[in-house]
């Protein structure tokens, strides 16, 4: 047996082997171990003088050799070598400090199996000790081995530690519930034993809710209340388990209970303000938020929930305060940018929203809809040019964008009654992109607007030949050929087609219903009809629904349907124009 103690053998492992007495500064340390020596002073090393002596224990020659490769394996990078040499160094030496280091690299190694045999180990050979508890509760979390982890939470309590038992629930949302079921029970049993700690009984709690028994779950925080008393956290648990049980009333007064209970707690607050926003009452929710925002000024995704809900309201002045607020700060620039331009654009101020509008940046989420509004609105001041260039410029390179600023401008340009630049536009974009199918869309609905149908169904068909599953452009077709021809039996066949693909979408289910009512099928037009208002209660469906109805003799119920669809939408002039025809 050789003993580390002696001079030569303690020079050569005190820098190597200090992981068994503290771990080396470059080496991984998923536990954080105490020392087992402490280091040798300050004053020592400006002396110059030789380091005190450190015990590391007995050890053969070959079980120093293997420690010293271990150590410098795994400063070199290989964990995996150094974690099982230092697992096998472990259980032969039984040393503490070899334990421990090796606890570390098994861990940093993800050998779940090393890590348990270690942690107990290390448990046997300090068995007051908090550390391996601590650790083999947390792997053991993590790997789902719930049950074995509770045995050494529990002693954790037990050596008068203290443990958060919902680091357990946070993991089991996944579980199957009978085993959430035992877990429970083994719960319930550890806090027999230990009724002081009330996050066991929280726990429980929340696996009840978990398990879908809200109603054990309140009425077993009710006794926990009792027993500890109110806090945020049980305030927040029973609104949650009142919400699942569909009693909002309730949920709503626990909330606003909580909030004046502890009117600092900003996570109850919070729940409260998005709870009044759920259920539309958006005065009361600003005025929370506002709250929020006065205990911290720098809350500012807070302040941004009070700007939006300023907008809301309508609270203009106010909402442009603090969306400005946020643009100073950095936070959220993009959304502040977008809603500014719809404030400024509500209150007259084109230019300016514009100019907001124009500055969302490519990436967010409000990018592609805000120079769709600049451009509507740059092109409603005649700055068509202006308009143009604008987009060119930010599409440059980048054909995908290029292609949908194309169609943006057209369609703004159309909605302006520009047809002719909307149409030049097109034709420009359409050279460089000449087989886009939404380019080719976008003129469709520009021959429409010019009354051209040859146009629109010569642009259709080549769609259709590029792809030919396109449903929108069998649908524009099929319902067009039925609506404006008689060439019933063709539109039929493509919008077979197009419901083949699409068989949910009510505008396609209308145009189905259509060519059935021109080709004299009534009742197959009639129920497909109904089916589209359910799904799509537009003004056309309801036009086209009426009219069928009318002509199959339900005059009554033809009139109730127009006269129901012109309440919602007093300006539709389809729907005045098809009950002036049938009912002058």
């Amino acid at each position: 047996m050789i003993n580390l103690a002696g001079k030569f053998t303690l020079l050569l492992l005190s820098g190597a082997l200090a992981g068994c007495a503290a771990a080396p500064t470059d080496s991984p340390s998923p536990v954080d171990v105490p020392a087992s020596e402490p280091a040798a002073s300050t004053e020592q090393a400006a002396s110059g003088s030789a380091p005190a002596e450190v015990e590391y224990g007995n050890f053969t020659e070959e079980q120093l050799f293997e420690a010293i490769v271990s150590e410098l394996g795994g400063q070199r990078g290989d964990l995996p070598g150094a974690s099982e040499r230092y697992f096998r160094l472990a259980f032969a030496t039984r040393d503490l400090g070899i334990v421990r280091r090796a606890t570390q690299f098994a861990s940093v190694s993800g050998d779940l199996n090393a890590v348990v045999q270690l942690g107990l180990l290390w448990a046997e050979l300090s068995p007051r000790e908090l550390e391996p508890h601590l650790m083999l509760a947390y792997h053991l979390l993590e790997a789902g081995r719930f049950e074995d982890a509770v045995n050494h939470m529990a002693r954790i309590i037990e050596l008068g530690g203290e443990m958060d038992f919902s680091a357990i629930s946070r993991r089991t949302q996944r579980l199957g519930s009978d085993r959430r079921s035992r877990l429970i029970g083994e719960l319930r049993e550890l806090h027999a034993l230990y009724p002081a700690e009330d996050s066991i009984h929280f726990t429980i709690v929340e696996l009840l809710d978990q398990n879908q028994q809200a109603g054990d779950a309140l009425i077993e925080l009710q006794a926990l209340r009792q027993t500890y008393g109110d806090s945020p956290p049980t305030y927040m648990i029973e609104a949650r388990l009142l919400e699942t049980l569909q009693q909002p009333e309730r949920m709503m007064r626990t909330l606003r209970d909580g909030v004046r209970k502890f009117p600092r707690d900003t996570s109850l607050r919070f729940a409260y303000a998005r709870a009044l926003v759920q259920a539309e009452n958006y005065t009361a929710a600003r005025r929370e938020f506002q709250t929020l925002v006065e205990q911290d000024p720098e809350d500012y995704e807070t302040l941004y929930s009070v700007a939006l809900l300023d907008l809301e309201l309508e609270n203009f002045d106010q909402a442009s305060s603090y969306f400005s607020r946020l643009i100073s700060a950095n936070h959220r620039p993009d959304e502040a940018h977008y809603y500014l331009g719809y404030i400024n654009e509500q209150n007259g101020a084109a230019t300016e929203a514009i100019r907001h509008y124009r500055s969302v940046q490519i990436g967010s989420s409000n990018f592609v809809a805000a120079q769709q509004q600049a451009t509507r609105l740059a092109i409603g001041q005649e700055r068509y040019q202006d308009a143009h260039d604008w987009l060119v410029n930010l599409s440059r390179g980048q054909p995908r964008l290029e292609v949908i600023f194309a169609s943006i401008e057209a369609g703004a340009l159309m909605a302006a009654g520009q047809l002719d630049l909307a149409g030049q536009r097109l034709d420009e974009a359409l050279e460089r992109h000449p087989n886009d199918t939404d380019l080719l869309f976008s003129r469709v609905l520009l021959h429409d607007a010019r009354g051209d149908m040859a146009g629109s169904e010569q642009d259709l068909r080549r769609i259709i030949s590029a792809n030919p599953q396109d449903a929108r452009a069998l649908n524009h077709l099929g319902y067009m050929l039925a609506d404006r021809t008689t060439r019933y039996e063709e539109a039929m066949e493509l919008l077979e087609r197009a419901i083949a693909i699409a068989p949910d979408d009510p505008a396609i289910i209308d145009s189905v219903a259509w060519a059935q009512y021109k080709l004299g099928r009534y009742e197959e037009a009639l129920q497909n009809l109904r089916r589209a208002y359910a799904a799509f209660p537009d003004h056309e469906v309801a036009s086209h629904l009426g009219e069928v109805l009318w002509v199959m003799g339900r005059q009554q119920e033809a009139m109730q349907v127009w006269t129901d669809a012109l309440a919602e939408r007093p300006d539709s002039e389809l729907l005045k124009n098809v009950m002036q025809r049938f009912n002058p």
